[in-house]
């Protein structure tokens, strides 16, 4: 008995590992809710979804089978041949079956390369194209929120989304799936060649098999785990730079780098140690799995060295030298597939991470959509009538309060009003981008809900006080990938709205490169740009929020002339707190706390002596100051 003494301590050294792996996953389990570990998804439910986008290329995923089969005859067939040579030698030598074994392995090894290079080409090439329709898919479903759902979602969340979130899944299609489902094959294979090589040899490599299952099944658990962390603390940082480089400058008006980078050190130190968390789980899993291939060498040279020197048979077979050493490299090969499997947990985890966090993006159902039976408006008059509408961006906390009035085509109606008198959420409602709750909103007699959001927003141009530049130039930015537009529409558009006087004193004119948000431009050639995308659009309806407030006195000249020329264009409606720019509106309603306080011309108004009078007159006292202090520096 004190022969087997070597063998009782490996068993007991593995299953005092075993024990305390057992205890560890006992402990993560009852704390799951604690740490945020449920997935919301089934594995199977994400594995459903992302099967649907692999589909169209099934074709390919049955070829590259088919050459994984025949890529893994190397694993199965080279240890019985290197076996074979063995015994060859050990015989009596003959050279020329030598040379036919060994040609016979070189030409394996050879089929076995070409099998995996194809292999690789095909699935790099597929899996870029499916991790592309994604990206689209994904990127097409953010278009399509609407504006109170996008302004609850942080933009670095959905930039990682767009971008960290499936390049992890491309792993999936590029090497994942195929690599196991050989690993699989390779495993199955090695198993069989080992049965019909030796039974008892067999038996002691399945004595480790149960052990290989537990510390998998753990690990796949403290995997999840961990990669949930590290995707988490990836958006916040991600979200945390997103935010803080588009603010910068306020950091730096305010002197607040330190506590900003104060802030920033604490989530990248947090991704750190979420990633640490993570090398650590496959840092332990990996040795162990080596460990039971070590275990089960040592076994090997024990059982087969004692075998093979007593002379033992087994079930009617006897152990030889060749039998040893083929099973020496079947192990390897049978231990080298589970290690690579525990890798590919690694990325499957990654993977089914951040296609929970892809799908749960899509699954955002837009709040705005389309009817069944919505129309396409073909042409838009340019009638614009509110009846008793109600409005709020928190239940109950009413914007506007049932509002009514009516815009004929081509009036120019402005709204009036101190901040948060509901000005803006008007012209927002108009385009559709919040949903109201009550009442009706009619162009051209029909309500917006029964037409299709995109032919509505086609008939209206918007101009914010907040003029948005895409990076590119300014010939891009005009026309927002509006085709069929020459160079001379694009500077007629211009010099309508009085954009020329800049653009020609540029070196490049309109192939000026635009940078960032065009910041390399002034807020007011921001704005004359931003009048020439809207022309150029050809709306039938202009909106203009807010468009003249800080702007310098020279440039409020080129927009005011701007202005009254787009009011022979259609019909448009203003907001502005400087109640000179709308003087010569046909309309003017005056709004507070959501609702219509009074309406009439501006002359009317005045006249009136009521809320427009009062904002109006201290408005002129304060421009009346503002001047007087200018003459008295001068």
């Amino acid at each position: 008995m004190h022969d087997y003494y070597p063998l009782l301590l490996v068993g007991g050294i593995i299953g005092l590992i075993s024990v305390v792996l057992v205890v560890a996953f006992a402990m993560i389990k009852d704390k799951k809710q604690a740490i945020g570990f449920d997935r919301h998804m089934k594995d199977g439910e994400i594995v459903k979804r992302l099967m649907r986008y692999a589909k169209p290329y099934a074709g390919k995923f049955v070829f590259v089978g088919f050459i994984v089969l025949v890529g893994i005859a190397y694993d199965v067939v080279s240890p019985l041949l290197i076996g074979r040579i063995t015994d060859l030698i050990k015989a009596d030598f003959a050279l020329k079956e030598l040379f036919v074994l060994v040609a016979i392995y070189a030409g394996i090894l050879i089929v076995s390369m070409v099998c995996t290079y194809v292999q690789a080409i095909v699935l790099q090439k597929v899996g870029q194209r499916i991790v592309s329709v994604m990206r689209e898919d994904l990127f097409t479903h953010i278009e399509s929120l609407s504006h109170e759902q996008m302004n609850s979602i942080p933009v670095g969340k959905l930039v990682t989304r767009v971008t960290n979130d499936t390049n992890a899944i491309s792993l999936m299609f590029t090497s994942l799936l195929v690599n196991l489902v050989k690993n699989m094959f390779v495993i199955v294979g090695v198993f069989a060649a080992m049965i019909a090589l030796n039974y008892e040899l067999t038996l002691m490599v399945l004595c480790f098999v149960p052990f290989i299952v537990l510390f998998t099944v753990i690990f796949r658990k403290f995997a999840r785990r961990a990669y949930r962390r590290v995707k988490d603390r990836t958006t916040d940082i991600n979200t945390y730079l997103s935010e803080n480089l588009s603010g910068i400058k306020i950091t730096q008006i305010f002197n607040r780098e330190h506590e900003k980078l104060r802030d920033f050190t604490d989530k990248s130190n947090a991704l750190g140690k979420a990633k640490r968390d993570q090398i650590l789980v496959f840092g332990v899993f990996r040795p162990l799995v080596y460990l039971l291939y070590i275990s089960s060498v040592l076994c090997l040279f024990f059982l087969g060295g004692k075998g093979y020197l007593d002379g033992v048979v087994f079930l009617g077979q006897t152990l030889e030298v060749g039998t040893i050493v083929s099973f020496y490299m079947y192990i390897s090969k049978f231990y080298n597939p589970i290690q690579n499997l525990a890798e590919q947990f690694n990325w499957l985890q990654s993977a089914f991470a951040s296609a929970e966090k892809v799908f749960t993006i899509m699954d955002i159902e837009p709040k705005l959509i389309d009817a069944p039976d919505a129309i396409e408006l073909k042409e838009v008059r340019g009638e614009i009538e509110f009846r008793h509408v109600w409005f709020s961006y928190i239940p109950d906390e009413w914007v506007l309060k049932d509002v009514s009035f009516h815009v004929s085509p081509n009036e120019t109606v402005a709204f009036a009003g101190a901040t948060g008198s509901g000005k803006t959420t008007i012209l927002s409602l108009i385009c559709r981008n919040y949903e109201f709750q009550k009442g009706e909103i009619l162009i051209d007699g029909v309500d917006i809900r029964k037409i299709k959001t995109a032919s509505l927003r086609k008939h209206f141009g918007q101009m914010l006080q907040d003029v948005f530049l895409f990076s590119g130039t300014i010939r891009s930015n005009i026309l927002l990938g509006l085709e069929g537009v020459s160079d001379e529409q694009i500077m007629e558009a211009c010099r309508y709205v009085n954009a020329d006087h800049f653009i020609d004193r540029l070196e490049n004119g309109l192939d000026e490169v635009v940078r960032e948000r065009g910041n390399n431009f002034s807020a007011g050639q921001r704005q004359l740009l931003s009048f020439a995308r809207t022309i150029i659009h050809k709306p039938a309806v202009m909106i203009l929020d807010e468009a003249t407030a800080n702007i310098d006195t020279e440039t409020e000249v080129l927009i005011q002339d701007s202005l009254e020329k787009m009011m022979n264009i259609g019909t448009m409606l203003i907001v502005a707190h400087r109640l000179s720019t709308i003087q010569h509106a046909d309309n003017i309603i005056v709004l507070r706390r959501g609702e219509i306080i009074e309406q009439g011309t501006h002359q009317a108004l005045l006249e009136k002596k009521g809320r427009y009078y009062s904002l109006y007159m201290l408005q002129f006292e304060r421009e009346r100051a503002r001047l007087e202090e200018q003459q008295g520096n001068a």
